[in-house]
């Protein structure tokens, strides 16, 4: 399976964003990475819940992949309409009972994904791979788009990847954080499925967005 790229929507032209979000689903992005944020579990805010699920609007075959850095993720479904055709990754520091909002999440016909960050142990995900389908690892810390790469984000990576093959599950890796040009093959060849591009490679301002949409493809095949 070729890699598949989840632009974060935190770095797009936010007063364009409907001709953005189609220009992307024209050039046959898999994903749209939209980030909330409840000032709560990180120290930062995006966009309401009105906003994550007006951006569906204008989707035709593009999904959405709505990352929830908030406590109780749960309290906010509703209001963003998750449904069928969504990606939903919540954190498994916030959630008291990460076993029952997965459930909540694959209820309404979306995809349950588990996000940890980058100082909790990948061995916690062991006991959900039966209930997910993808791990969202962060390489960087929750909360703000441009910071560099946390450390041992690589070895983290591989050893994710050798944790969900040994199982014998067929889960997903999604990778969140500085996943730059010159990042990103590397993190394709140590076990990553998905890349959450920003400003340091999709977003950037070296390329317009559909050469950078076609050159980050050819560097995870």
């Amino acid at each position: 399976m070729a890699g598949k790229l989840s632009p974060s929507v935190m770095c797009a032209d936010l007063l364009n964003l409907s001709s953005e979000i189609e220009k992307l689903d024209s050039l046959g992005v898999e994903y749209l990475h939209i980030d909330f944020m409840d000032n709560k579990f990180v120290p930062n805010i995006t966009f309401d819940t009105n906003m994550v699920k007006c951006m569906k609007k204008p989707m035709k075959s593009i999904r959405r992949d709505i990352h929830i850095m908030a406590f109780e993720p749960q309290q906010f479904f509703d209001k963003m309409e998750i449904a069928k055709g969504d990606m939903v990754s919540v954190h498994l520091e916030a959630c008291e009972d990460a076993h029952a909002v997965l459930r909540d999440i694959r209820g309404r016909g979306a995809d349950a994904c588990l996000a940890i960050s980058p100082d909790t142990p990948v061995e916690s995900v062991l006991e959900y791979l039966d209930e997910v389908y993808a791990i969202l690892l962060m390489t960087v810390y929750p909360g703000f788009a441009g910071q560099p790469m946390a450390p041992k984000s690589m070895e983290r990576l591989r050893a994710l990847r050798k944790l969900i093959d040994e199982s014998g599950k067929n889960v997903l890796i999604e990778v969140d954080g500085h996943v730059s040009w010159d990042h990103c093959s590397e993190m394709r060849s140590n076990g990553a499925d998905i890349f959450v591009a920003g400003s340091s490679s999709v977003y950037g301002k070296d390329y317009p967005l559909d050469e950078a949409v076609k050159r980050f493809y050819s560097l995870v095949e």
